[in-house]
């Protein structure tokens, strides 16, 4: 077992039946835990070279964030439709439950700039390529994804495979 594993919670029928959502909570409110994820994502971006990590709303947000402060890099927020003030971009996706937008302001990156992109699951892969779409059409570089979780039996991997993509738990059903 991946020492962050028994910090992950299953609730099973959430947020609909059928569905088990892997809570990370438990992880990011103990500090071993938070220390944990943070330090096995920068371990594995040690060796990439890249100028700023894009993390979506809002989970993406709890270990994106502190990972671009441990490695002196920018962080951008990725967020749900109307919730950034000036000027944005939007894109609409997929969830495995639903539909939804998010959005980036429009100076959130400078065409060039190598972009992380971190986010706490991997499912149907709807919410990373979204962003992907903001990333590239804002004129960045998407140099690597890093999901906490995967949950293998949705498949979403197989939309990055153009992609450099790691995951910390891999799960083999949804």
């Amino acid at each position: 077992m991946n020492d962050i594993e028994k910090y992950i919670r299953e609730i099973p029928d959430f947020p609909k039946k059928g569905i088990i959502f892997r809570d990370i909570m438990p992880l990011i409110g103990n500090a071993e835990g938070l220390r944990l994820a943070v330090d096995s994502i920068v371990e594995i971006l040690s060796e990439i070279d890249f100028d700023l990590v894009a993390g979506s709303e809002a989970r993406g947000f709890l270990t994106g964030a502190p990972v671009a402060y441990a490695m002196n890099k920018g962080f951008v927020s990725v967020r749900k439709k109307g919730k950034l003030p000036y000027e944005t971009i939007s894109a609409d996706y997929d969830l495995e439950y639903g539909t939804a937008t998010v959005e980036i302001q429009k100076d959130a990156i400078v065409p060039g700039q190598r972009v992380v992109i971190i986010d706490d699951l991997l499912a149907t892969g709807g919410t990373i390529d979204a962003v992907i779409r903001l990333v590239e059409e804002l004129g960045g570089e998407v140099v690597k994804i890093i999901c906490l979780i995967e949950l293998c039996g949705l498949n979403g991997r197989d939309k990055f495979k153009d992609y450099d993509v790691d995951c910390i738990l891999q799960y083999p059903d949804a």
